[in-house]
């Protein structure tokens, strides 16, 4: 109880920029370690010197978009949900929402593992898998599907440790499931001669043990919220709550994933099978400069979620700006590594000249607004974290739905391959100028709310506000 005191006397009166560092750099660590997953597995696979099998395993970014969308659904809305609970000194209702969370999870993937396996073959028929690169889609996605229940238990309880006050442990889980990924895909792959089912296999192992430990953080002495059987019956009320606030990035995934499935087939018809494998590159090298980004996004939800909920609006907004500024600094890193050394990169997962040639012009081309990235990720989170379901989906669907989507229906038609490429940076810039708006007029009814607190004694929130010197006020 002392710990659970000290983390959130930490949230509501600690220093915003030694705070937001101190709870994003143990997520942005594992954030990127965890990102190694997916880029590993490419790594690996790119080794064989096979085209069609890069190729293959690009063709199941569809569905793992699904499959993450489905843990943030439940781990974002369990950790905000928790977060706002906590802030508001309602300790009992947060466990109920983690036990709810838990279920839902059990739930989702278990879903997941059975839908996948019933329709995998013909989804990536659909997402443009030639008889070449089919094979190789199948036998990778068909193992991952089956660790879809401990993988989605373990990434959405894992966010609700850091939630709950915890970055520390919450990095921990992600560094010791990728670092047992890292370890057993170039034996699975190469030392067992598995191929890409070997890379498969190492993947669902890594998540089952991260699973484990993720779980035995809540029996332990060291959580200040307990996972308790008899909470885990679904209510409705903490269902909704975790669904009205996972609802954004759930749908932000599936439009990205649907969005993929019209870029791959764009690619195909354009560019062919190795239009599709620079694709898959292009995707890994985006996770690694996204990844950090997400980190800071885990780290900043429970500081804006806890002071949001404690009316402590000049800290949301301060931490807001911090977290701005920190995710733009390392996305404008990324576009300069990106803009000055894009051969040297793609060649670093496939040295095939066919793939190179085309990876380098779209590496350049579709990461063209990577500065315009970090703001945006942090607005959308923004609205997430403080209980704002409704701005927080038009953030998240804009670029993916409204913007992006028409353009891989029009551009490729008119500019072919070209017209893949400059999809992505027109849809950001676009996206950008969009959130900009509806984040500004939010931080302007923040300042308001700041202001007027404290001369409103009977304000719900006041007690938690006024005359914190933390606060600024």
């Amino acid at each position: 109880m002392q710990d659970s005191r000290a983390r959130e006397a930490q949230l509501a009166g600690e220093a915003i920029p030694r705070l937001v560092i101190r709870y994003a750099i143990p997520a942005i660590v594992g954030m990127v370690v965890n990102a190694t997953y997916n880029v590993v597995d490419r790594y690996w696979i790119g080794q064989l010197k096979d085209v069609n099998a890069m190729s293959g395993i690009g063709l199941t970014t569809p569905l793992t978009m699904v499959a993450l969308g489905f843990m943030l659904l439940v781990g974002i809305g369990t950790t905000a949900s928790i977060s706002i609970r906590l802030g508001e000194k309602r300790h009992d209702e947060a466990e109920r929402i983690l036990a709810n969370g838990f279920t839902l999870a059990l739930a989702a993937g278990a879903l997941l593992t059975a839908a996948g396996q019933l329709f995998l073959e013909p989804v990536l028929l659909l997402a443009g898998a030639s008889p070449a690169t089919l094979p190789y889609a199948s036998d990778y996605m068909r193992i991952v599907l089956w660790g879809a229940v401990p993988n989605t238990i373990g990434f959405a309880m894992n966010h609700t440790i850091r939630g709950a006050g915890n970055p520390r442990r919450s990095a921990s889980t992600q560094i010791l499931g990728a670092g047992l990924n890292i370890v057993l895909d170039p034996i699975f792959i190469f030392g067992l001669d598995m191929g890409v089912r070997g890379a498969a296999l190492a993947t669902v192992i890594s998540q089952i043990v991260s699973a484990v430990w993720v779980l035995s953080y809540f029996a332990g002495a060291g959580s200040n919220l307990k996972l308790k059987i008899r909470l885990m019956r679904l209510k409705a009320k903490a269902v909704g709550q975790i669904l009205s606030i996972g609802i954004s990035p759930f749908a932000m995934q599936v439009a990205a994933s649907l969005v993929s499935v019209f870029a791959n087939r764009a690619l195909r018809a354009t560019g062919g099978d190795v239009a599709i494998g620079a694709m898959a590159v292009i995707n890994s090298v985006t996770i690694l400069f996204f990844m950090p980004i997400l980190g800071i996004n885990q780290g900043l939800q429970p500081i804006l979620g806890y002071n949001y909920g404690a009316g402590n609006f000049s800290r949301v907004r301060e931490a807001w700006r911090f977290g701005v500024l920190l995710a733009s600094a390392i996305v404008t890193t990324g576009f300069l590594a990106v803009q000055l050394f894009p051969q040297t990169i793609i060649r670093i997962f496939i040295d095939d000249a066919g793939l190179v040639a085309v990876g380098t012009r779209g590496l350049r081309i579709f990461l063209a607004m990577l500065p315009l990235l970090g703001f945006q990720v942090i607005s959308t989170v923004y609205f997430q974290s403080v209980g704002k379901p409704r701005a927080a989906i038009v953030a998240s669907l804009l670029r993916q739905v409204i913007i992006l989507l028409p353009l891989y229906l029009i551009l490729p038609n008119r500019l072919g391959l070209t017209g893949v490429w400059l999809a992505s940076p027109i849809a950001d810039f676009t996206s950008f100028a969009v959130i900009a708006v509806l984040i500004l007029r939010e931080m302007g009814q923040l300042k308001k709310k700041s202001s007027d607190l404290p001369a409103r004694a009977d304000h719900p929130r006041a007690e938690h506000s006024a005359g914190d010197p933390a606060s600024g006020r």
